[in-house]
């Protein structure tokens, strides 16, 4: 299984406030806002990504590997870095930068990034798409499945026609933003040539995000292909895709010269399907996207000889798939399986993303993940959710249109054979059996969160990530490989780096809380929890910066194939294959939007950590394989989170 890539957004806010709205100018008409910069203005000037320099890749990486090795592991593992950094190493390295220099309008890891996600054979669901979940309408007789469902796919559309009107307010990070969030600012920097833009915003201490990722969002689908699959987009196509119950529907929500279909209309054809009663079909189409990527090709390829090639354009071309489901959500613990994977008939996981609504109107975006990151996702779910609930196009008084549904919507139908049907009913027994092997729990941890740490001079970041480490090692008495995402947008076609939070200051504060509170005093603890908040957040920068480690060896591996090399020894040394082997996966989203995020663990023996540090609480939802116990690692990052408040607040822990 690759790395979870899921959604740390570059860089962090200093503080809890967005620093900007999240979008300008809302208004029931058909665009979001109005931006008067152009949505891509930055993209051509955004500066390009760096190529570490290898003597700082390989310090990182051994510095990584410090705490995972003993003294004899870690000797072998220095003398493959030096060999690699004097030989082969150099020469990939080289090889890398004079390649990079010959492709000036993308990034060094976009190629082969892509390739990592395309190539990769396993299923999709699990092992690479996550999903995220919106909060509740504040208006809670909007949160009605119907209501919530037309306004939130009517805000989905005006997000689509903002975008391609270019009137999206651009992504910035603004770290002065009394200066750069301006109309100032912005009527004057809409006239700097796109070519020289983002050093305008530069000067007053704003950076401007890659875009490049945003039109995929829409219109867009992976498709299945042997040994490597293909990404699909089709900008003309006017029709939504809506799955119940394992069928398909589709009808237009632009008409033809590109304005939105009335909602009134899209509340009328939604609620004609919710009215349909055809049971679940006896061969639901959509387990074959949770399917092995070339058993799916093929699978594909039987269909579209089967006369279904039209069919599945349609399926592949719409704006988008609206899962409507015939059940409310139970509990978080039930929102994160339904959210998750489902039980696999009212999914299309190929889509860019599935907006699912269950009964109780509770929602989400569940997404695949090969097209892009975080990035453009989260800035796609805060302005549904803002537009959606500020703005709804419909109210509960409502009327639907009336229109005749039964014309305007089209059920697709599908010619499925004998082999197609076996082919079906095989993904939908292997999809059961693994949907059984995953545990979820979540916790939320009251006694304080983000103001709390921050008046600590902490960084909320590092605190959750150091309780992981405790909690791991109060669990099983070791300290193991660590992912956690960070985006690279604040450069073109950057995608993710790697953060990796278990380090020599991590381990030794995790021993000296689990084993030995008692011989150290508080102020002692509070220290080392200092130290390790201050190396987590220069790792958070150099991450942010292009400076990790992780993406650098993948290329230079990459490279090395590419050419048809042998595997250079620094990748054969089992340390290698240990460090990439991520038991812990993490990854973190803030947004006042997101009621909760998750996804599975990378790794059979691996936890899946989604959480978000909250003003005053901290939210953590955890996923495994047999073989480890979410609840009990829960328990014990609790404990850990415990320890640690009472440490700052100066009191002695209870063991």
């Amino acid at each position: 299984m690759m790395p979870r890539l899921l959604l740390r957004v570059w860089p962090r806010r200093p503080s809890a406030a967005p620093c900007r709205t999240l979008s300008a100018g809302s208004g029931p008409g058909p665009y979001l806002q109005h931006s008067i910069v152009p949505t891509m203005h930055y993209q051509d000037s955004l500066p390009r990504l760096p190529i570490p320099k290898l003597e700082d890749t390989i310090r990182r990486y051994l510095s990584a590997q410090r705490p995972l090795l003993d003294d004899g592991q870690f000797r072998k593992t220095e003398q493959f870095c030096k060999s690699f950094e004097n030989g082969i190493g150099k020469e990939l390295h080289d090889q890398l930068v004079a390649q990079d220099k010959q492709n000036k309008h993308t990034s060094y890891i976009s190629g082969p990034w892509f390739d990592m996600y395309l190539t990769a054979r396993d299923s999709i669901v699990l092992n690479f798409n996550p999903f995220m979940s919106f909060n509740p309408d504040p208006k809670s007789e909007y949160n009605d499945q119907l209501i919530r469902a037309t306004n939130m796919t009517v805000s989905a559309i005006r997000f689509l026609k903002t975008l391609r009107a270019g009137l999206l307010e651009p992504e910035v990070f603004h770290l002065n933003p009394a200066k750069s969030d301006t109309n100032t600012f912005k009527r004057l920097i809409r006239f700097v040539p796109s070519s020289l833009s983002w050093y305008g915003a530069y000067l007053v201490n704003a950076y401007p995000l890659d875009m490049s990722q945003y039109f995929r969002l829409f219109n867009s689908t992976r498709i299945p292909k042997p040994s490597r699959d293909e990404l699909f987009t089709d900008d003309k196509a006017r029709h939504l895709l809506v799955l119940r119950k394992g069928h398909f529907y589709v009808f237009d929500v632009l008409d033809r010269d590109g304005n939105i279909v009335n909602p009134s209309e899209i509340q009328a054809h939604l609620k004609y399907i919710l009215s349909e009663n055809s049971p679940v079909p006896e061969f639901p189409l959509a387990y074959l996207t949770s399917e092995n990527r070339d058993i799916w090709a093929e699978l594909r390829q039987k269909l579209m000889q089967s006369g279904n090639e039209e069919t599945l354009r349609k399926v592949d071309s719409a704006v988008f798939c609206l899962c409507l489901d015939d059940f409310p959500i139970k509990d978080l613990i039930h929102l994160s399986h339904t959210m998750l994977h489902g039980d696999g008939t009212n999914r299309w996981y190929d889509k860019s993303f599935n907006l699912i609504v269950a009964k109780d109107g509770t929602a989400a975006v569940h997404f695949e993940h090969a097209w892009g990151d975080g990035v453009a996702v989260l800035r796609f779910f805060n302005e549904v959710f803002k537009d959606s609930t500020q703005t709804p196009a419909i109210t509960p008084q409502s009327q639907p249109a009336t229109t005749n549904s039964s014309v305007a919507v089209q059920k697709l139908s599908f010619k499925l054979n004998d082999a197609l049907k076996a082919g079906i009913a095989a993904a939908k027994g292997k999809f059961d059996a693994t949907m059984k092997t995953l545990t979820i729990d979540c916790i939320q941890f009251n006694r304080g969160g983000k103001e709390f740490l921050k008046k600590q001079k902490l960084s909320p970041d590092a605190v959750a990530q150091l309780a992981f480490q405790m909690a791991f090692l109060r669990q099983y008495g070791k300290t193991v490989a660590t992912y956690e995402s960070c985006s690279t947008a604040a450069f073109k076609h950057g995608r993710t780096e790697t953060i990796r939070p278990a380090s020599l200051f991590t381990k030794k504060c995790s021993e000296a809380f689990v084993r030995e509170p008692s011989k150290h005093s508080a102020g002692e603890l509070q220290q080392m929890v200092v130290e390790c908040s201050k190396y987590h957040g220069q790792l958070t920068k150099e991450a942010a910066m292009g400076q990790g480690f992780d993406r650098h060896l993948f290329a230079l591996r990459y490279l090395a194939a590419a050419k048809g090399m042998a595997l250079p020894e620094l990748y054969m040394d089992p340390a290698y294959g240990q460090i990439n082997h991520n038991i812990l996966s993490t990854s973190t989203l803030s947004s006042p939007a997101v009621n909760l995020g998750g996804f599975a663990p990378v790794v059979p023996d691996g936890f899946g950590i989604g959480y978000a540090v909250h003003d005053n609480w901290i939210g953590c939802n955890v996923s495994s394989y047999p073989g480890r116990n979410p609840r009990e690692f829960l328990q014990c990052v609790h404990k850990s989170l415990e320890d640690m408040f009472d440490a700052l607040e100066g009191k002695s822990i209870k063991t």
